[in-house]
């Protein structure tokens, strides 16, 4: 079977409904010009019958017995009848078993006997003319016989078929008005059967990310099916989620403080030993040790930050006093490296919507890769400032700055071109950048000029008017 593209799959179902409606309306305004057709076909034969009924009558009433024979009386009234109809011909005659008596020879005979009382009705051709014929049955006394006569009237119907005409002619022109009409009275059809889909998007739409509640939105019955199916993938989802928050809190708790007994063990041992060949070999090992602690916790703090860039609430961080607090907590390894770090921008407050956590690792990443690739006894300057609505955490190192070709290292397990003797797993800028766009601002590593990198971590102020 041969897979549907995306051009193929995408349709628009207010489109069908337009269509579908206009289609279905071009079939009805069909319909009526036929039904209406019909009917004035039907009603114009009746009011015929009527006439010819009356008039065949009329003549069968006029027919006497005399001493000469038979007299005929044509009533003026009964051509005055006939004449109503329109600009018609009249065929007429009176006929017994075996001749003629007067009128029109050879008109076409009734398919059965007619009355005494009603005329029998039928349709014929006579001088290439069309029809409509009435008979009626009349006993008369002739010469001491009672002999039984035959009145037959005929009459065209081009009136008729004129008047049918124009009434079916009629009827086209308000069909037509009225397909005219269908195509806005399908848009606006199609719109309120769509509308309710609409809303049902537009509520689930509204939703944060972190909104995992069942949908509760008023629904019509035909809908009901897919808020079921939605709720269920939700219900599933949600479960997914909390099963992948637990493996990512407990990976981490088993993968770093296994490693990091390891570690201290090692340090233990290399401290009692005096072995240069152990001492070596353990500080090898210290070393692997740290950089695969180092990788385990930047993969989970990846882990954690993909999961929560989709599931956090914004809540106000004061990003001046977060930004204090991980500058405290790496100020031991900035004095072993007798790296001083100067300050700037952190005694206000500075608040920022977003997820501390989040926020947290991000600053971590930027000052641990500004202390680790800065050169010892060198110096590293961190600035907090509000303007355009942003607030702008810059750091600027001493360091290697970026080689050639390093425009883009935020790409997952890129490294500089120019740092492959330091320990780095790659993921530390990635984490950064991904933070950055989950909140809304955006993260920059440039070059220096003199000397070292520029990291500039930018996120949307809470109150914009607050900027500088």
């Amino acid at each position: 079977m041969r897979p549907r593209t995306a051009r193929q799959a995408r349709f628009s179902l207010r489109r069908r409904l337009v269509w579908q409606f206009v289609a279905l309306s071009g079939l009805l305004v069909l319909a009526l010009f036929f039904a209406v057709r019909f009917a004035a076909e039907r009603a114009s034969r009746a009011s015929q019958d009527a006439i010819l009924e009356a008039a065949v009558i009329s003549i069968g009433d006029g027919l006497r017995a005399v001493d000469e024979g038979l007299e005929l009386d044509l009533p003026y009234a009964t051509f005055s009848m006939l004449g109503a109809m329109g600009d018609e011909r009249v065929f007429y005659s009176l006929t017994t078993k075996e001749r003629l008596i007067t009128g029109y020879d050879n008109l076409p005979l009734p398919p059965e006997i007619p009355g005494d009382l009603s005329p029998v009705f039928w349709d014929a051709d006579y001088r290439g003319n069309r029809l409509r014929m009435a008979a009626i049955s009349r006993r008369v006394l002739v010469d001491a016989q009672v002999e039984e006569i035959t009145v037959t009237l005929g009459q065209t119907r081009y009136g008729q078929a004129a008047i049918a005409r124009e009434t079916a002619r009629s009827s086209v022109w308000i069909g037509l008005g009225f397909f005219m009409l269908a195509l806005p009275l399908a848009l606006w059809a199609a719109r309120a059967v769509i509308r309710p889909v609409d809303r049902l998007a537009e509520a689930v739409a509204r939703r944060g990310p972190h909104d995992l509640r069942p949908v509760r939105h008023p629904a019509p019955r035909e809908l009901l099916p897919l808020v079921g199916a939605l709720n269920g993938f939700i219900a599933r989802l949600r479960g997914a989620l909390a099963l992948a928050e637990t493996f990512i809190f407990e990976a981490a708790h088993r993968i770093r403080t296994p490693l990091s007994l390891v570690r201290t063990e090692a340090e233990i041992a290399l401290a009692e030993t005096t072995d240069e060949a152990t001492r070596q070999r353990l500080r090898r090992m210290v070393r692997a040790i740290g950089e695969s602690s180092r990788s385990a916790s930047q993969i989970l703090d990846h882990a954690m930050v993909l999961y929560r860039s989709d599931q956090f609430s914004a809540a106000p961080v004061d990003f001046a006093a977060l930004s204090g607090a991980v500058l405290r907590s790496i100020r031991p390894v900035a004095e072993m490296r007798e790296i001083e770090i100067h300050v700037e921008g952190l005694a206000s407050p500075c608040l920022v919507p977003g997820d501390e956590r989040m926020i947290e690792v991000a600053l971590r990443n930027i000052l641990d890769n500004a202390l680790k690739y800065s050169r010892a006894e060198g110096e590293v300057h961190l600035s907090l400032i509000r303007h355009d609505g942003m607030a702008e955490l810059s750091v600027l190192d001493e360091g290697r700055g970026l080689g050639p070709g390093d425009e883009d290292l935020t790409a997952r397990f890129r490294r500089g071109s120019n740092v492959g003797d330091i320990v780095g797993s790659g993921l530390g800028l990635t984490i950064v950048n991904e933070v950055a766009v989950a909140h809304g601002g955006r993260f920059i590593l440039k070059s220096r000029p003199e000397r070292g990198t520029c990291a500039r971590l930018s996120l949307p102020l809470s109150d914009p008017s607050s900027s500088s």
